[in-house]
């Protein structure tokens, strides 16, 4: 467990504020945070291969292909607003 000095200081570091009633409980979490931590460095890594994702992901995009683009006006038939081949749309700036 850490005292609260510590607590207040790590807090202060993360811009984090914290009641005072609320220091013992937030100190013992962060002290059991810190076992863990110690936990994981006693643990032996020398011949563990280096890990940036545990799974294999693969992207599966597919490979781009030149097609025909959509007919303008079968592509505005629907608009409830056209002008000069284009969608009309509000003015949202000044």
């Amino acid at each position: 467990m850490l005292d609260k000095d510590t607590v207040k200081h790590v807090a202060n570091l993360c811009r984090l504020e914290f009641k005072e009633e609320e220091m013992d409980s937030i100190s013992k979490k962060l002290g059991d945070i810190l076992d863990f931590v110690e936990k994981l460095q006693s643990v032996d890594t020398e011949n563990t291969d280096i890990t940036y994702n545990p799974i294999n992901l693969v992207n599966v995009l597919r490979e781009d292909e030149v097609k025909d683009s959509l007919d303008r006006e079968k592509v505005l038939q629907n608009a409830p607003d056209k002008e000069m081949g284009c969608f009309k749309v509000p003015k949202v700036l000044g």
